[in-house]
């Protein structure tokens, strides 16, 4: 398997994708589901050979011999896409440590969710659609990360955005449903066309778009643009914002909560392996551009930063399992984004791998609890479901105290070090305040994410089942096919954080950071004392107990009277509905864009294409020859008689347009003040007995007549002369009006 080509990795479940949306349609399901977890997991199979085979042994020498020279890679060139002038772009794929770890994590859940959705998805009559485009988005992530240029990259970029459309609108029946992917459509398109602006400023600065060659110019990048910003700068936020589309932070974060329209193994795949972590993955791609503006770095780190305080705020009121967990996911994402953003790459992009587990685990668990509630999602009519449902429950608390950062768990290491990145920043350009700001404002959505995740905790598996008497009848562990995979993820959730575990714990192998440190040697990571770290560290262990007991306080039995008593008038109940309806964010971009932009669609459809294009041009243009056909055929009678004079006419008309002469005039100074002027009106039959007068004086009667006349002006000025043309064969009358600058000097 080590000797296989990468671009095997996402052509396996791009091959799935095919045969399932070809032909599987008239397969059995068993072949449908077989065909398509197979491709992905032959996929994992292709990538564990490669990362711990070649790559894996290549790192090792490269560590061993003192990690001199380039960081070990994997790159391999398929073909030549497009070569024009400067410009080549080849269809080429490189594995090193970060794109390796993106990998792992999206064959290796995307395996377990292929899987689980066997099951949840069992009496789909769309079966074979659905895992073609499960397959799909696969393939397209595995292009987004291995691919070694930005255009390869915007291949799966796009591609990711396609399948998220197909999937968050899969039931589309429903118009929510098929608005809510039009929603995360056009709202990517926004980060997209950011994307490829910052992608044309790239290649117009250093006229290469491949990873390598960018970092190997990326001192060219320094040079003032406008407004004082350097290349990199507009370059780096730019490619940030479309950043912002795909992983959905402030102001694209939108359609994320909404995509919770689509089936839940889409959610899982969207928010953990797929899709959102797609952004984080591209600004730590390119953190060697980044690390040349401080300035773009900021913006990522305090925009994740807002963006992780506002989610976590918005999801205390949510009562929708999976709303809850996707504004979870918007908030985590934050905390990324801080990471690469405040130098600490390997911190941000281990978040991504340990979040990725656990956050798919959560919206697994979230099937399953609504597999069994008939389902519902409405977490004020579950509770009590541990009993019931014991393997999810047991699954869930692992996911559960992973998120909220509860030591040993994965959650803790990654987002503790988030924590001590942002704390210690010393990036060059930022104030020393602006870590600590970040540090407080990414503290407290900790502590948020601890208290609302738990308060999810308790209103769904503690105190008494809440639900109607035939849903509680029908209350039921899941299959194996999805409490399987729950119980792996679950598993690794409990031990990925030993891959963060202190230096002196572990070997240099076992070593995330190690790994993903040649990937991110350039960013400006900050570094706390031992003793500042263990305070932190502590600090952030007892914040998150105390929002989980605060959480149990209230929320321990069921919904809260307390929360109930507050939020029931006044004060307390404005501030409720402003979070519950998530700040009204939608309704303020519905006021200012949308229905802007609708309205003028609407006058660019009325008026321009159906009034002017489709009525005047088009229909009245049919109209004008189909009245001039008309009158044209009324003429053709039959009658030769008219024809004869028809032809007359068009020959006398001919005769007079050959023969009446030219109208024009000549002029030139002869004297002081003197211009001679001479009739310029041919040679015909017409021009020889023709009358022609002169007005040398603007007053409309003519001064004198004659083919050449001499006229003595009174002085040095502009003056109006007009010449009068009549024919001697048909007696017409032509005028000529020109002005004529008289000088003293000829």
């Amino acid at each position: 398997m080590s000797d296989l080509s990468l671009y095997w990795i996402p052509l396996l479940p791009l091959l799935g994708a095919a045969f399932n949306l070809l032909v599987g349609r008239m397969l059995p399901r068993r072949v449908v589901h077989a065909v398509a977890v197979s491709a992905v997991g032959l996929a994992f199979v292709v990538v564990a050979a490669k990362v711990f085979g070649p790559l894996w042994h290549a790192w090792h020498a490269w560590y061993d011999a003192g990690r001199t020279g380039a960081a070990p890679a994997l790159h391999e060139t398929v073909y030549t896409w497009l070569q024009t002038g400067a410009l080549r772009v080849d269809i080429a794929f490189t594995l090193d440590a970060l794109s390796a770890v993106m990998v792992v994590l999206i064959t290796f859940v995307g395996t377990l969710i292929h899987i689980y959705s066997t099951g949840y998805m069992a009496h789909e009559p769309r079966y074979a659609a659905y895992f073609g485009y499960l397959n799909l988005f696969t393939g397209a992530m595995l292009i987004l990360v291995l691919g070694d240029s930005l255009p390869v990259m915007f291949i799966g970029w796009e591609g990711v955005g396609l399948c998220s459309y197909l999937l968050i609108g899969f039931w589309f029946e429903k118009e929510a449903n098929a608005y809510a992917g039009r929603k995360a459509f056009v709202v990517n398109r926004v980060g997209d066309f950011a994307f490829l602006l910052g992608m044309f400023l790239i290649y117009w600065q250093v006229r290469t778009l491949s990873f390598a060659d960018i970092n190997a110019n990326a001192s060219a990048f320094g040079g003032e643009l406008v407004w004082g910003g350097s290349v990199a700068f507009f370059a780096c936020t730019l490619l940030f914002i479309g950043a912002c589309g795909k992983s959905a932070q402030i102001p694209l974060y939108v359609w994320l909560p909404d995509a919770m329209a689509g089936p839940t193994p889409v959610s899982a795949l969207i928010h953990a392996a797929t899709m959102v972590t797609a952004g984080v993955y591209m600004v730590a791609r390119l953190s060697f551009l980044f690390a040349t503006t401080p300035g773009a770095m900021a913006i990522v780190a305090g925009v994740g930063a807002l963006t992780a305080l506002v989610a976590a705020v918005i999801a205390f009121a949510q009562t929708d399992f999976k709303k809850v967990l996707a504004y979870s996911t918007v908030s985590q994402l934050g905390f990324m984004f801080v990471g690469v953003g405040a130098g600490a790459h390997a911190a941000g992009v281990f978040h991504l791998l340990s979040h990725g587990f656990f956050k798919a685990g959560l919206f697994l668990a979230a099937g399953s609890v609504m597999h069994a509630m008939s389902g519902s999602g409405d977490i004020t009519k579950m509770g009590g479901l541990r009993k019931k449902l014991p393997w999810t429950h047991l699954a869930f608390v692992a996911y559960w105290l992973a998120i909220c950062g509860v030591p040993p768990l994965a959650g803790f290491f990654s987002k503790d070090e988030i924590l001590a990145g942002a704390f210690g920043a010393h990036v060059a350009g930022w104030p020393a305040w602006y870590g600590k700001l970040l540090w407080a404002v990414l503290t407290a959505a900790a502590v948020g994410t601890a208290f609302y995740m738990s308060r999810l905790y308790f209103l769904v598996f503690a105190g008494e089942c809440r639900a109607d008497e035939h849903t509680r009848a029908h209350i039921h562990e899941s299959p194996p096919s999805m409490t399987v995979p729950l119980l792996v993820l679950a598993g690794f959730t409990a031990v990925l954080g030993a891959l963060w575990f202190p230096h002196a714990l572990q070997p240099p192998w076992l070593q995330i950071y190690e790994w993903l440190e040649p990937a991110t040697s350039q960013a400006h990571v900050g570094h706390v004392s031992t003793s500042t770290g263990f305070g932190l560290m502590g600090l952030a262990t007892a914040l998150a107990l105390a929002g989980i007991f605060a959480a149990r306080a209230l929320y321990g039995r069921g919904p809260s009277a307390v929360v109930d008593r507050w939020t029931a008038a006044g004060l307390g109940a404005l501030l409720w509905r402003w979070v519950r309806d998530k700040l009204y964010v939608d309704e303020l971009y519905d006021a200012v864009i949308v229905r802007p932009f609708r309205a003028a669609s609407e006058f660019l459809f009325e008026v321009v294409d159906r009034f002017v294009i489709d009525t005047l041009l088009v229909t009245g243009a049919a109209t004008a020859i189909d009245l001039a056909g008309r009158a044209v055929r009324a003429i053709q009678n039959g009658y030769v008689q008219r024809y004869l004079v028809a032809v007359l006419l068009g020959a006398a008309a001919i005769f007079y347009l050959t023969n009446r002469g030219e109208a024009d005039f000549r002029y030139r100074a002869v004297g002081p003040y003197t211009v001679e002027f001479e009739a310029d009106v041919g040679t015909g039959p017409a021009a020889q007995s023709a009358r022609i007068e002169w007005d040398f004086d603007g007053d409309g009667a003519a001064d004198a007549d004659g083919a050449r006349v001499t006229h003595p002006f009174p002085a040095a000025n502009s003056y109006p002369i007009t010449m009068w043309f009549t024919d001697g064969v048909f007696g017409t009358t032509r005028r000529v009006d020109k002005t004529v600058d008289v000088q003293e000097a000829p």
